[in-house]
């Protein structure tokens, strides 16, 4: 197929950019570099799925087979998916509505390049649409070569994959932008594909399929959430906003131990992102006890939640807000702004009005308050000083 011969573009260096592409397969793909012609920059990650699928023994001139899965392995990758498609049936029906005259619609797979659900305008009387939009459908690089569902779930990044940058030459019609999907233990599983078949090339789909991308991790993090008392802390760096989606998600149960986390936590607090052999606790993220988090969330210093300034373990603070389960899954973000309004406390001064707190609810018994939080009389009176009278 003539890469160039389904272009509808109507973008300045359109045709161009197309031709450039295909000079670039010309040379990486069949060895023959054209001279005197200007070749498109490819992508590292593009010619590293090129030489994959070389490897695999695919042709660029192959027509490639758009495979589903059997009745029963289908009905059981469903089950397996149900909390993904769940967690991100939201978001689809934003992206459905954002990308509604582009063109391109959204396809949701499972870590092995399934279809598991799909948004958006498709049009089932166009085969090219309607083969790789059926649920069941096998997407993955084996199958299909260079795609960006393939790519992303190869490369773990975001990809942008514009027409002839597609190793089957049949798949030229297609411009694609995808991103990996990441689960609360750190996994991915699968990913999100924005596809428009001869549209106009949308390099900026790339941020928008991230961002979604983020948006359902952060949903399949949430649910994590099971039990009455289960705690989640949100993170940020100082100087960010804390409650938009760029937050660091942390989800604790009673005892202290993470459930689950999100890629931005993950990031910010690298404990969280090493494997370990037994279940991480809050203790082995931040250098302060995690009592403390939870007396912050069921006790807030004002009708505004605080914002508290934590340690970890690395030396660095991180801002944090934490919320009890009634307000973490509440349907409206929460966004409190670091001002003058909400001033992070610091560590010292959350101690200090913790152990004042644990006095006055011990009645003024010191020695009862002291055990309540783990600490000995002396830590007690050394923070709260002059003011008590020794017992």
């Amino acid at each position: 197929m003539n890469i160039s011969s389904n272009s509808r573009l109507t973008a300045p260096g359109a045709s161009d950019r197309i031709a450039s592409i295909g000079h670039t397969r010309q040379a990486l793909l069949y060895g023959q570099p054209s001279r005197g012609v200007e070749t498109a920059d490819v992508a590292s990650w593009i010619q590293r799925s090129w030489l994959r699928c070389l490897a695999e023994g695919h042709r660029p001139e192959n027509v490639p087979t758009f495979d589903a899965l059997a009745p029963a392995l289908l009905k059981r990758t469903l089950e397996d998916n149900r909390l993904l498609v769940q967690a991100a049936r939201p978001v689809l029906d934003r992206l459905g509505r954002a990308i509604a005259d582009t063109r391109y619609f959204a396809i949701l797979t499972n870590r092995h390049g399934v279809v598991v659900d799909v948004n958006g305008v498709i049009d089932r009387s166009d085969s090219r649409a309607d083969l790789i939009t059926r649920i069941g459908t096998d997407l993955s690089e084996r199958r299909l070569a260079t795609t960006a569902i393939g790519a992303a779930l190869a490369e773990l990044q975001p990809v942008w994959l514009h027409r002839g940058e597609h190793f089957f030459e049949a798949n030229s019609v297609y411009s694609c932008a995808g991103a990996p999907l990441f689960g609360p233990d750190g996994a991915c599983i699968g990913m999100l594909d924005l596809t428009g078949i001869e549209a106009a090339e949308r390099p900026e789909l790339k941020h928008l399929v991230a961002q979604s991308a983020r948006s359902i991790e952060n949903a399949l993090t949430l649910s994590q959430l099971t039990g009455a008392r289960d705690l989640l802390v949100r993170l940020n760096w100082p100087g960010r906003s804390l409650g938009d989606e760029t937050d660091g998600l942390v989800c604790l149960d009673a005892d202290g131990y993470v459930r689950g986390a999100n890629q931005a936590a993950r990031q910010m607090v690298p404990q969280l992102g090493q494997p370990s052999a037994s279940p991480l606790h809050s203790s082995d993220l931040f250098a302060m006890s995690f009592e403390m988090l939870f007396d912050a969330a069921l006790h807030p210093a004002s009708a505004s939640r605080a914002v508290l300034e934590i340690p970890l373990w690395t030396g660095l603070r991180l801002h944090a807000m934490a919320l009890p389960v009634s307000q973490a899954l509440e349907p409206a973000p929460l966004r409190m702004p670091v001002s003058a309004a909400a001033t992070p406390q610091p560590l010292k001064d959350i101690e200090t009005a913790l152990i004042r707190k644990a006095v006055d609810d011990a009645r003024g018994n010191v020695l009862k308050a002291a055990r309540a939080l783990g600490v000995s009389r002396a830590t007690v009176y050394r923070r709260l000083g002059s003011t008590l009278k020794r017992r």
